[in-house]
């Protein structure tokens, strides 16, 4: 009763984090029961806790004892699975490593113990409230999409991709995919005789630049209550009576070109993504695991600004009909944080 009459008095203040290959975003929000008094973000030029961020989370932490800390995972051994059955969710991953939770009891996703341990070392000193998986993010900023026929969501955040396909609610397939570990390990692919081919082509004469481009943790034990994100209503119905295409290609022109595209330098990054897009809807439809179906349409949570090379690339190498929605992904995250809260 009196923690219900001095949480009246007080402000909810929601810190949320995330983190990317080169900066930090800090997303807060102040509510009273009414919604949101004030919000705050801040960039910080470093994708680790030094003693800058860690100043200014306790700061904000002080403007009320009811403060949660809510941060966006990206852990590379993260995933989801379509399935919430012990007997057959190992077909699909051996989470006997991992700590892992169900998605209104439909699909599940997972997170490395290692992975887990690490960010509680990280974020001790501050204490997380919430560790909250992309797909789960991505779930919920498409929530308006993902109960309709089968179709692909992105979401781009600089450096990985959270890829997952949905028929009417149900995951099929999800793939967290990190550029630089996946653009590393294809590097290593090339054997012996590739290198051959090449030395060949350059004893030749032949100018390889003139050839066409190829197409609160305290305890891990605890992370159910962490990630707890069951009591999140259902996700809306997707809505027949509207033209997805009319709507989308609305939503795509609304201030999006005053989102800046990111700056790339080598290969086209843009390129990079499609390549591991294609290579793991590929793996969707062979892999005999997975209950695949033809993909038509691929809905993109953009949270970095991605070039229109991107859309293109989908468009015409692999037939797909692309919607772009710009993401404030650190304000994603204080959604799902309300809901967890709620």
């Amino acid at each position: 009763m009196f923690d219900k009459f001095y949480e009246f008095l007080y402000l909810k203040v929601l810190i949320n984090i995330v983190t990317s290959k080169s900066k930090t975003i800090v997303y807060t929000e102040m509510l009273n029961k009414q919604g949101v008094v004030e919000s705050y973000e801040k960039e910080f030029d470093t994708n680790y806790l030094n003693p800058e961020m860690r100043e200014y989370i306790h700061k904000l932490s002080k403007e009320s004892p009811y403060y949660y800390i809510s941060l966006l995972d990206s852990s590379l051994s993260q995933g989801a699975i379509p399935s919430t059955s012990k007997h057959t969710m190992g077909m699909f991953h051996d989470l006997s490593a991992s700590e892992y939770k169900s998605f209104d009891d439909k699909w599940t996703f997972y997170t490395a113990k290692t992975d887990l341990y690490a960010i509680e070392k990280v974020y001790e000193k501050i204490g997380l409230d919430f560790i909250i998986s992309p797909f789960v993010v991505l779930a919920n900023f498409f929530k308006d999409k993902i109960n309709s026929n089968v179709a692909m969501f992105v979401m781009v955040e600089e450096g990985t991709l959270a890829l997952s396909i949905f028929k009417n609610s149900q995951l099929l397939y999800a793939d967290y995919i990190d550029l630089k570990v996946e653009m590393e390990f294809d590097s290593l692919e090339i054997d012996d005789h590739d290198i051959e081919e090449i030395s060949l082509e350059e004893e030749d004469g032949i100018d390889l630049d003139d050839l066409d481009t190829l197409d609160e943790i305290d305890d891990l034990d605890d992370f159910g209550d962490i990630a707890d994100l069951d009591s999140i209503d259902e996700l809306e119905d997707f809505d027949e009576t509207k033209d997805v295409e009319e709507e989308l290609a609305v939503q795509e022109e609304q201030d999006y070109d005053d989102f800046p595209a990111e700056n790339t330098d080598g290969l086209n990054e843009d390129y990079q993504r499609f390549s591991l897009i294609q290579s793991s809807v590929n793996i969707f439809y062979q892999d005999e695991r997975f209950e695949s179906e033809f993909i038509e349409n691929v809905y993109i949570a953009d949270g970095v600004g991605v070039s229109g090379d991107l859309k293109k690339y989908l468009e015409e190498e692999m037939f797909l009909n692309v919607y772009v929605r710009r993401a404030e992904l650190a304000s994603e995250l204080c959604e799902i944080a309300k809901m967890e809260l709620s």
